[in-house]
């Protein structure tokens, strides 16, 4: 089973369906009412923070379950989730220069991980007004994609099966998103 948190997305659903469609078993849970203990408890074969408003500190339980998560449970963090990955690590999520809602941008990337066998640059549907501070990111984190301006759009940790991405994979702006939530789905076989 795939959990899904959600944090009071709209197109939460979206993420789920891609999911659904790759033929996983997908339960979804909200984030405000979740308890990260009883979350982890469940034993999920992955897990995916969603997207939704507000700050990751903010976020209900995301930051918990991000810490409490057993390392080897591939974990996928979209834009709030994404920005909850780097808070559980230390890092510091700050307004972005321009805020963007409802537009693709290219997503420069090095073709490994969730970008194996996606587009270069890859067209990405964002909508956020926040970003990660590279500078602050620590040691565990690695940035695997960018903006051409240079703002974190997706990063990974060196030794986990723990993916964030700060634009959305489950976006009609995002063409090649199935493909990169089935290279995130990958890493279950990897993981397990």
């Amino acid at each position: 089973m795939i959990l899904v948190v959600d944090h009071q997305d709209s197109f939460v659903y979206n993420l789920v369906q891609l999911v659904a469609m790759a033929g996983y078993e997908v339960r979804v849970v909200g984030s405000e009412s979740a308890f990260a203990p009883d979350l982890v408890a469940l034993r999920p074969a992955a897990l995916i923070l969603s997207p939704g408003p507000g700050r990751p500190e903010e976020a209900g339980c995301f930051v918990d379950l991000v810490s409490t998560l057993p390392v080897d449970t591939p974990l996928l963090g979209v834009c709030l989730g994404h920005q909850a990955i780097a808070v559980a690590f230390g890092a510091v999520v700050t307004t972005a220069p321009d805020p963007v809602h409802g537009k693709a941008s290219s997503i420069l990337h090095h073709g490994e991980g969730l970008f194996t066998g996606v587009g270069f640059p890859l067209e990405g549907g964002r909508c956020h007004s926040l970003v990660v501070d590279p500078k602050t990111l620590p040691e565990e984190l690695l940035v695997d994609a960018t903006t051409e301006s240079g703002l974190v759009m997706a990063l990974r940790h060196r030794r986990r099966p723990w993916f964030g991405v700060q634009f959305h994979p489950e976006s009609v702006l995002t063409p090649e998103g199935p493909s990169l939530v089935a290279n995130f789905l990958a890493e279950i076989t990897v993981a397990g």
